[in-house]
């Protein structure tokens, strides 16, 4: 019998390969203008189904993936089953309005070629811009219509995913980096995901080829052309160099020779084993090189005590990569195919509009548009000279309701984005902040939101009050005002 990739259930209808192809290749094929011939593109795919990799991943930005795709789902209509497609819809920060998400949405449908997208991935820039939940809200509509079957993320760091969980939007999978080098999903995020349910789906597994034998003992190269190993090579640089990444590869080349596998066998089943963990993404080649037999060989054995030791003693040598997944599409240091995106995050529009203080010159002031502050009689925040004072400030969404009631955690983190947009609307950041005052409903639930405040102002450390107020309005658990002062 000819072996096939495990398979998990995201969903109760939704079953998927553990090895999920790729089709980020095809942008890179296609870069030059030139468009792959979609029947020809179909037949490539065929291949891989017909040797168990049923699963496909792609996104609107990669070439004419979809449009491949959807020629080789047609050959399926009136069959029982069909191979599995995975998009993403990632588009620029900016109001969601019911109108945009659905023409985003829609056009993934067209380009398919189906009435229900099998797993639809949603990625988002900055999370100072609120419209994201907005556009979740919007697809978990449409997935409740039975236009989508199951709702992912790509890219969110555990902080945001709870979030996005506690506001009420049923998330199935998050898709984000996860390898022997770039082992950040492990923490917070695996451990959010084992709590919740939500499954991960790991990219940059094989670090663009660089988990291969060919690397071991080669020197360090001095420039590289290919963009994927690009990007995979500033994430080695981050980790400790090439000599902690030869390091990784010694010792997994070592257990390779144990388990007689590969090397890359070996990166993709150390990844799989996390418990919150669905499925690696590997990348199909459509008829150049291509390695499926080999990729099979994951399934034939585990890591055992001695190999897990053997790799953590390379760890120890290495650095983790700063931060959480997907902080390298929004902050220093910009780890991705282009290198740094300042110049892309810089044309984010703010949800905040400076305006000058009438009869006050020198000052500025933002408001959030919430009709509270006509007739409270208070700004959102105002400047004035070098200081930025922002006002206490609630998990309100733009549409003035309470976000992710009951959890101040998640509502720590909303409001910390909310805070950030408000001090740079006004020309400063949120590393200007010099003090902090939280207030909770609670004072036996500090320790959710104080790790929300740890995570963005633990390069800072801003003096800090912590304050138990009682009843808040409504369903608030927590209220944040800062101070900043600007160099």
């Amino acid at each position: 019998m000819t072996p096939i990739p495990h398979r998990i259930a995201l969903t109760a209808t939704l079953e998927i390969s553990r090895l999920v192809c790729g089709l980020w290749q095809i942008a890179d094929i296609e870069k030059n203008g030139t468009m792959m011939d979609p029947g020809k593109g179909a037949d490539a795919l065929l291949a891989y189904v017909e040797a168990g990799f049923d699963t496909f991943d792609m996104a609107d930005h990669y070439g004419s993936a979809e449009l491949i795709m959807g020629r080789l789902l047609s050959r399926y209509k009136g069959r029982e089953q069909r191979p599995v497609a995975f998009t993403k819809w990632c588009p620029e920060p900016g109001p969601m309005t019911r109108q945009v998400v659905r023409k985003g949405v829609e056009e993934r449908l067209s380009r398919l070629g189906v009435e229900k997208i099998d797993l639809l991935q949603f990625h988002w820039w900055t999370f100072e811009h609120p419209a994201w939940l907005d556009a979740l809200h919007e697809m978990e509509r449409m997935r409740e219509e039975g236009k989508i079957e199951a709702l992912g993320l790509t890219n969110f760091d555990a902080a945001h995913l709870a979030v996005a969980l506690a506001d009420g939007i049923k998330i199935a999978t998050n898709q984000v980096s996860f390898s022997l080098i770039d082992r950040r999903a492990a923490g917070a995020l695996s451990e959010l995901c084992t709590q919740t349910g939500v499954k991960l789906l790991a990219y940059g597994t094989l670090c663009g080829g660089f988990l291969s034998e060919k690397w071991l003992d080669r020197p360090e190269p001095t420039s590289i052309a290919d963009w994927s190993r690009s990007k995979y090579k500033r994430f080695i640089d981050i980790a400790g160099g090439w000599g902690a990444y030869q390091g990784i590869l010694t010792a997994v080349t070592s257990i390779a020779n144990k388990h007689q596998v590969s090397v890359s066998n070996i990166a993709s089943r150390w990844v799989l084993e996390h418990e919150a963990v669905a499925a690696v993404i590997i990348g199909a080649r459509l008829g150049e090189t291509e390695h499926r037999d080999d990729n099979l060989n994951v399934f034939r054995f585990s890591l055992d005590d001695e190999d897990k030791a053997a790799l953590e003693a390379a760890f120890a040598v290495s650095l983790p990569i700063p931060g959480d997944c997907g902080d390298e599409y929004r902050k220093p240091p910009f780890l991705t195919a282009s290198g740094d995106l300042s110049h892309h995050l810089d044309k984010v529009p703010s949800v905040f509009k400076a305006e000058p203080v009438p009869g006050k010159p020198g000052r500025m002031r933002v408001s959030t548009g919430s009709i509270w502050e006509p007739l409270a009689g208070y700004s959102r925040a105002l400047r004035v000279g070098d200081r930025i004072l922002v006002s206490g400030t609630t998990a309100t969404h733009v549409s003035d309701r309470c976000v992710a009631p009951g959890n101040p955690g998640a509502q720590a983190t909303y409001i910390l984005d909310k805070i950030a947009a408000s001090i740079a609307a006004l020309g400063g950041s949120i590393d200007d902040v010099v003090r902090t005052r939280v207030y909770l409903r609670d004072v036996d639930k500090w320790e959710p939101v104080s790790r929300a405040h740890g995570r963005v102002f633990s390069g800072v450390l801003p003096a800090n009050t912590l304050i138990q107020a009682g009843n808040l309005v409504g369903d608030y658990e927590v209220e944040i005002e800062v101070e900043a002062v600007c160099a």
